[in-house]
């Protein structure tokens, strides 16, 4: 059965969807973008760096984390969506920060468009060991 995880830590969703939902011992976390969760406030749009908007979103994604009793530890598969490929590498060292040893599997697509005009997003299944 699942179970939804909620935090007012990170972001509510924007539309039907939850933070994350666990399914047995692995949780499945939503994409997350560069939002402030008291604020509403987006990051990176502002000219702010696209790797403060990266270090926001690995943080919202912490903060979820965090709720279900986990941590980047136990992340095994991210998925970075970007807007524009050329910002991979700030997006990859920002990224990489929070994976210093044994990172997970990952895949990096590059898309149209992200919700409300993010340059990146991130969602990640992390797993209870």
């Amino acid at each position: 059965m699942s179970r939804i995880v909620f935090t007012e830590n990170a972001p509510a969703p924007i539309g039907p969807y939850s933070q994350a939902v666990w399914n047995g011992n692995t949780l499945f976390v939503s994409g997350q973008i560069a939002m402030d969760a008291k604020s509403g406030k987006i990051i990176g749009q502002d000219g702010e760096s696209i790797e403060d908007e990266t270090h926001k979103v690995m943080h919202n994604m912490g903060q979820i984390l965090e709720a279900a009793e986990l941590s980047y530890y136990n992340i095994v598969k991210c998925s970075i969506f970007v807007k524009d490929m050329n910002d991979f590498q700030a997006i990859n060292t920002a990224y990489g920060e929070y994976f210093k040893e044994n990172p997970p599997a990952r895949e990096t697509v590059e898309v149209s468009r992200l919700p409300k005009d993010v340059r990146v997003e991130i969602s990640c299944v992390a797993a209870k060991e």
